[in-house]
């Protein structure tokens, strides 16, 4: 099928790209000559000041990361594990790796022990980079890992010198901000590190068609699992969002982005970190959503793009006293990670006068792959039209091989230059969702006479909280492990201000008894906080299928059309 979609391209974005033949850290290298006194980062305090990292600055402590983790070993295609939240030790690390021709790892920081451990031993991480905060959790598991050395960093180091002040005098004093890492062998100071090493840049021969990252993923089957991605695909991928941005003017060198979506997530890695580096634009992090914070930071440096999920901007529509800051910087936003309500984006746009555009992400595809127009027309409930060499089509359920009719459900396939090599030694996984070059998305969509793609369902039960991704198997893997369950079933049920929350229904064992508080507990000691149910609901039997099959639908649809489930 033509790409019928391409007129309906904004003026001045085009069908085809030209990509040049160059690496991420390349890209950082050749801003920091560009525009070497930008602020690179921008990462606000507490009394209105901010620390300022300048490219010049993030190039050079790139470089000084990159020897000492190159002083610890680390070689072309080690692995670089990363938890930390949005700050500046996550850019410079980021970097550094690349540099020496190493893959970043970030890790969700939320993560429990257990994850943790599972996916440094999946990556086989050399080296492990951890803001102080999470430095207990992580030197819990890596002695059971092939982690040859620990980094600490510090949040402290990212603040400027009143917020700083403040935050050692109520924090230091009252919880010991320093974590007790002790004499441990192999264990670092990030700092230290930086002061220790010179900036000459590591001579690593690194290729576009080199591995730059790993991102853990459920994917379509719920296992956790490494996408693969390369230095060509991420930059493939950010020419992509620039060129959407067309219309908006955005002036390298000088604008600034919100960095309010988690760097860790690769959807914050490219449409932030990449994003801005591209081009020298100034990210302003935060290390976590706090409306109140993200207003105050909008007011102040004036972002022009905020790209994020939609329980940020409806959480900024209902904040109150939000007219009291100016957001009218803000011209335009790309929400993904769940469906965008629409009274959500007429709120949003009336407050900044900017455009709020659904968008469709995948970590498969790192990581755009539609959007809406930004000036031209959009669609309500579309996902939007496919980026500039992104192809999509919908074909059949059952074999994938059918192309289907405009307006005729089916399941999502794309191709284009973002989408991943594949899982990281998970090459029967891979096969299943990576077919002559088309990419699997398992969610079920339509595409209208116009080229609008919408998605009408999941083709897998994955569940979106808040944008981040809960697979409905590992919740239930934990609950089996219960000594008083006999079964349990995960699903999403529909929640105003997450989208989707997540929910269990359990059958125990004959003879035992548990409460709802009881079995959230024990999940909280196996599972990050966001994957917790909120809601517990014990049964004497779950909904199966013929074959014996539980059917989590049948649960979901209950609790849409009830609003509880039955006991």
């Amino acid at each position: 099928m033509d790409k019928i979609w391409l007129k309906h391209y904004d003026k001045g974005v085009p069908a085809t790209i030209d990509y040049p033949q160059i690496t991420l850290h390349q890209r950082l290298e050749d801003t920091a000559k560009r525009f070497p006194d930008s602020p690179a980062i921008i990462f606000p305090g507490a009394f209105g000041d901010a620390r300022k990292l300048t490219y010049r600055q993030l190039n050079d402590d790139a470089n000084r990361m990159a020897n000492a983790l190159a002083g610890m070993g680390v070689q072309k295609g080690d692995r670089v594990a990363l938890v930390m939240p949005n700050c500046t030790h996550f850019v410079i690390s980021y970097y550094a790796a690349l540099k020496l021709g190493a893959i970043a790892v970030a890790f969700n920081p939320l993560n429990s022990p257990r994850e943790t451990e599972q996916q440094l031993n999946d990556c086989e991480a050399k080296v492990i980079i951890v803001l102080s905060l999470f430095y207990k959790d992580v030197a819990e598991v890596t002695a059971r890992t092939k982690v040859q050395h620990v980094v600490v960093a510090y949040i402290r180091e990212d603040l400027p010198p009143l917020s700083r002040l403040l935050f050692t005098l109520l924090k230091e004093k009252s919880e010991g901000h320093r974590p007790d890492i002790g004499r441990q062998q192999n264990t670092h100071i990030f700092r230290d590190l930086l002061k220790k090493h010179q900036p000459n840049p590591p001579t690593v021969d690194v290729k576009p068609d080199d591995t730059a990252l790993f991102q853990y993923t459920g994917g379509i089957t719920g296992v956790s699992k490494g996408v693969v991605a390369t230095h060509r695909s991420v930059v493939a991928n950010t020419l992509q969002i620039k060129a959407w941005a067309t219309g908006i003017g955005i002036a390298s060198g000088k604008d600034a982005v919100m960095g309010a979506m988690p760097l860790y997530h690769v959807y914050g890695m490219v449409a932030i970190m990449h994003f801005c580096v591209m081009d020298g634009l100034s990210m302003i992090l935060l290390p976590r959503f706090v409306t109140k914070q993200v207003l105050k930071a909008i007011n102040k440096y004036k972002p022009v793009f905020f790209p994020g999920v939609p329980t940020m901007y409806v959480a900024i529509n209902n904040f109150r006293g939000v007219k009291h800051y100016d957001l009218k910087s803000v011209k335009a936003c790309i929400s993904a990670g769940a469906p965008l309500p629409v009274e959500a984006q007429q709120r949003f746009e009336q407050l900044t006068q900017g455009k709020l555009l659904e968008a469709y992400t995948l970590n498969e595809a790192p990581v755009v792959l539609t959007c809406n127009p930004i000036m031209g027309q959009r669609k309500v409930g579309s996902i939007g039209l496919p980026l500039p060499d992104v192809e999509a089509r919908i074909v059949d359920l059952d074999k994938g091989e059918k192309e289907m009719a405009i307006g005729e459900i089916g399941e999502l396939v794309v191709k284009g230059p973002q989408v991943m090599k594949g899982y990281w030694n998970q090459p029967q996984e891979t096969s299943l969702v990576l077919r002559n070059g088309w990419l699997s998305t398992g969610d079920i969509a339509r595409m209208d006479s116009d080229g609008f793609f919408f998605v009408v369902d999941r083709k897998k039960e994955l569940i979106i909280t808040e944008g981040q991704n809960v697979y409905p198997r590992e919740v239930e893997e934990a609950l089996h492990q219960h000594e008083k369950i006999k079964e349990a079933a995960c699903y999403g049920v529909p929640d105003e201000h997450k989208g989707e929350a997540v929910k269990v229904a359990v059958v125990l064992k004959e003879g035992q008894t548990a409460t709802p508080e009881e079995i959230a507990a024990y999940l909280a000691t196996k599972l990050a906080k966001y994957k917790v149910p909120k809601q517990v609901d014990i049964r004497k039997e779950l909904p199966r299928s013929p074959d014996g099959k539980v059917l989590r639908r049948v649960l979901a649809d209950e609790e849409k059309k009830t609003g509880k489930g039955r006991g």
